[in-house]
């Protein structure tokens, strides 16, 4: 009976840490490291959800840019960050792409972070020069597979996601583009335009001005379902290659071993900021589509995407390094 009594009041202590923590989260100001420069469409989304967060955690939320090696500095340096919740990385699909990139990565994308949530997903399409004579994937691959010496693909770099998305096209379709790397969406645009090239995936929010000026055709996005920001617009799978599914994303994920009150308390407010009008409208312009999931759902997200393009980068022979 004694031994009963201890273990409930064992219990009860626990309950009353766990939300005394809940609670006192967060102490101290709250950092978000971007594994990005400042200006672009992760930097931007990131201060404005830290300015929403600021007023909702009542704490101060500062983003700190640590850019370069893919991604890989900023992840490296939340992995080892101590894990109490006041330091998060906004993570991109390169977390998980790394490992099978890079020779060297030091971090373990699974084992060493905490998941929060997926943010978005950075809508991706599909577009061709406009003398490529197809108005669909279906008629794209017909295309490809009757000129198979004819298709230069650009992407904004090795290993990129325009890279990998375009290698499990040419695997899935059975066609074989010629990869042309360059350093930037910008001047790959501007060989799509010019003619250099007949292919390319890129960030709608890079090639929607060259596709509403008719510079290049649009054929599709690449993720399983339509994008909220392009309604009318077919996916890669259900315009002529089924089971095709490409989703670049942004999400948050703190240090392992994060206290479960931390992540709770940051995601519940993060869920609340992601409904606001002002957001979604600002997303919507950076070409980023809202999504919104609970930790454990992003942590089997994470595992699938990391099996996914792992395949993808040992059928391709890229590598980054």
């Amino acid at each position: 009976m004694i031994k009963q009594l201890m273990a409930g009041v064992a219990l009860a202590a626990l309950a009353l840490c766990g939300q005394a923590q809940a609670q006192g989260y967060p102490t101290k100001p709250v950092t978000i490291v971007v594994p990005f420069a400042p200006g672009g469409a992760a930097d931007t989304m990131a201060r404005q959800l830290a300015e929403r967060l600021n007023k909702r955690l009542g704490q101060p939320v500062i983003v700190e840019n640590k850019p370069g090696a893919g991604t890989m500095i900023a992840s490296e340096h939340v992995a080892k960050a101590a894990p109490d919740g006041h330091t998060v990385l906004l993570a991109a699909s390169s977390l998980g792409i790394a490992p099978s990139l890079y020779s060297k990565v030091n971090y373990d994308p699974v084992k060493d972070f905490t998941p929060i949530s997926l943010v978005a997903s950075v809508v991706h399409v599909l577009e061709v020069h406009p003398s490529v004579p197809v108005k669909s994937v279906a008629e794209l691959i017909a295309w490809l597979k009757a000129n198979p010496t004819k298709a230069n693909y650009g992407s904004v770099g090795a290993g990129t996601s325009t890279h990998l998305e375009s290698e499990l096209f040419n695997t899935m379709a059975g066609v074989k583009m010629t990869h042309v790397p360059y350093k930037g969406s910008a001047p790959a645009l501007m060989d799509l335009v010019g003619g250099n090239l007949q292919v390319m995936f890129d960030a709608w929010a890079s090639s929607g001005p060259f596709v509403r000026d008719g510079k290049t055709r649009l054929l599709a996005v690449t993720t399983a379902q339509r994008s909220k920001i392009l309604p009318d617009v077919p996916t890669v799978a259900e315009s002529g290659l089924p089971g095709y599914e490409a989703m670049p994303w942004l999400g948050f994920v703190a240090p392992a071993g994060t206290p479960a009150a931390a992540v709770n308390r940051f995601h519940a407010d993060l869920m609340e900021v992601l409904k606001e009008p002002a957001v979604q409208e600002k997303f919507n312009s950076l070409g980023l589509d809202i999504i919104g999931n609970q930790p454990q759902e992003f942590a089997e997200f994470i595992r699938k995407d990391i099996v996914k393009w792992a395949r993808v980068i040992k059928d391709s022979g890229a590598k980054a390094d």
